[in-house]
């Protein structure tokens, strides 16, 4: 799979080595571990993007048991990408995006929303997520940076008023960052997060690109079937 993918997204033949190389390395380095292949896929990636082992250790990954299921499901469907911050939205795969049919938006820079979280005393990435809420219903979201916009999709989910198809939770900091992504993982919304304050928008990004690419494989009959796998 890597061969083809990495070529459609127009990596040099010396890129791909080189990509390659490094999976290798962190397969060996990592060893055995309890994630199935598909979730491997993906860890394996925020790994790669931030040469960082935690992330299958002490920051671990987890994955909610229909996260892949339904991120698969809602890109299928032609769901929308919602982001918290234009860094994130800026590194996801923009070939993957029209291959898939899909649209990213991040409403960080909206200048209607600056004065209103002024007013209101919400972070911005508080109030981008809330002007998102219909654009996320059925939606996936992405969340690399503020740990505020994944409090504030979690409320939204438990007022009823959104229900997106997989919220990939991975806000760094050391202020409610922890606390809300273990938040995230008591909802019964299908969810990728991780423990701790380690995250951040290399690490989302890649899991969602990661995502991308394994659909597209899917999509294409090259695989046995993710439903037994994930």
């Amino acid at each position: 799979m890597r061969e083809e993918t990495a070529f459609n997204r127009g990596m040099s033949k010396r890129a791909f080595e080189i990509e390659k190389t490094s999976f290798r390395i962190i397969d060996d380095e990592v060893g055995d571990h309890d994630y199935n292949q598909l979730e491997w896929e993906l860890v394996r990636r925020v790994i790669h993007a931030t040469a960082d082992f935690e992330f299958v250790s002490t920051s671990k990954i987890i994955f909610h048991n229909n996260a892949l299921n339904s991120g698969f499901n809602a890109m299928k469907n032609k769901c929308n990408i919602i982001t918290d911050v234009d860094m994130v939205l800026s590194a996801l795969n923009k070939k993957s995006l029209s291959d898939l049919g899909l649209r990213a938006v991040c409403h960080l820079s909206n200048n209607s929303l600056v004065e209103m979280s002024r007013r209101l005393n919400k972070t911005r990435t508080e109030m981008a997520m809330r002007y998102a809420q219909n654009q996320m219903d059925t939606g996936i979201v992405v969340i690399g940076n503020a740990p505020t916009a994944l409090f504030e999709t979690i409320r939204m989910i438990n007022e009823g008023v959104t229900k997106p198809a997989l919220v990939i939770g991975m806000p760094v900091g050391f202020v409610s960052a922890p606390e809300s992504k273990e938040e995230l993982s008591k909802t019964e919304i299908p969810f990728i997060t991780n423990i701790g304050r380690k995250g951040g928008s290399a690490a989302a990004t890649s899991i969602m690109n990661a995502l991308m690419l394994l659909h597209q494989k899917i999509r294409k009959g090259n695989e046995k079937g993710y439903e037994n796998q994930s």
